[in-house]
């Protein structure tokens, strides 16, 4: 029997350490509560799957954080979430993208998994198959909170000024007003990573996307081996810039490094944050099949938290 360990995040971003204190607690509370539930089931020997369907799920269930209620909005105002989740011994992998109903969408992505003979389901395939399996579906007005209209008002604002500025400065046909790279962001996609006594990794992640995106603009969640991924040595969850990290392939190059270099995980989870995606865009959480894990992020911070057999148990947001 090996040891089992857990690690979730909320998101990594430009997130301020002149944060309000309440905020703060608020948040740290939430991550604490999402870590306490998944270490009662591992001590409770539920499987990697179980536990880490059930860690994200509490996270969707939570308004604090870009997935499920509370998920971020599109450039149209409307909601667009996506979830995977992988299985490492097996390589079973479920994923969804483009649900606008779906009250937990890493549910739909397990049930896609095993209830179908695909891999990845979206948009109105999606939405049918969760009617079909009977899946807790609600309206709009219960996914969106005052805090994505807000965000969504402030960066349609600053962009357009952004954009009439840079307009009147004659800087030609390729000035794009749609996403603005220096932009501040704070990419609260939720994610854990799970390894259990028998050494199962598993690795599930969800996200709202990116405020004010493109309508069907898929990211790095949904897609296998980008910001979700998992195999015999490891699992590995994403967050941040998502085109930043489907470049980097983040995932799959965690566990290509340890299985065709030999690296340990953190130091393949380093080797990734810091050389093989851009500066200011990712952060990743990952278990070994050993027992081990790992948090490093190349952001100002990462809402995370992380606990294992031996008694580690950490709650944390800045470096």
């Amino acid at each position: 029997m090996g040891k089992w360990a857990i690690v979730l995040h909320g998101g990594a971003g430009v997130i301020s350490k002149s944060m309000p204190p309440e905020k703060k607690e608020e948040v740290e509370r939430a991550l604490a509560h999402c870590l306490d539930l998944g270490v009662t089931a591992l001590k409770g020997s539920s499987s990697a799957m179980d536990v880490a369907e059930l860690v994200v799920r509490a996270l969707e269930d939570n308004p604090l954080f870009n997935a499920g209620r509370g998920s971020v909005l599109t450039t149209h105002g409307t909601i667009e979430m996506e979830a995977s989740i992988m299985n490492g011994c097996t390589k079973q992998c479920g994923a969804v993208s483009g649900l606008t109903t779906v009250v937990n969408p890493i549910s739909l992505a397990r049930l896609v998994m095993e209830k179908t003979p695909h891999i990845y389901l979206a948009f109105a395939g999606a939405e049918a198959f969760a009617r079909q399996q009977g899946v807790p579906t609600a309206e709009t007005e219960y996914f969106m909170t005052d805090k994505s209209i807000d965000q969504l008002k402030a960066v349609q604002s600053k962009e357009e000024a952004s954009c009439m500025a840079a307009l009147k400065q004659e800087t030609g046909p390729d000035v794009f007003c749609g996403e603005l790279a220096d932009k501040p962001f704070s990419g609260e996609t939720v994610g854990c990573v799970v390894v259990d006594k028998l050494g199962h990794c598993v690795a599930a992640t969800s996200t709202g996307g990116r405020t004010n995106k493109m309508v069907g603009r898929i990211g790095d969640t949904p897609l296998i081996g980008a910001g979700n991924y998992s195999n015999q040595l490891c699992a590995v969850s994403a967050t941040g810039i998502g085109e930043a990290i489907i470049r980097g392939m983040a995932g799959h190059t965690v566990g290509a490094l340890m299985e065709f270099k030999g690296m340990s995980l953190a130091a393949a989870v380093n080797e990734v944050v810091e050389n093989r995606v851009e500066r200011g865009t990712t952060g990743l959480i990952a278990v070994s099949s050993s027992g081990e894990f790992a948090m490093a992020f190349n952001t100002t911070g990462m809402y995370r938290a992380a606990a294992d057999e031996d008694g580690h148990y950490e709650v944390a947001i800045w470096h």
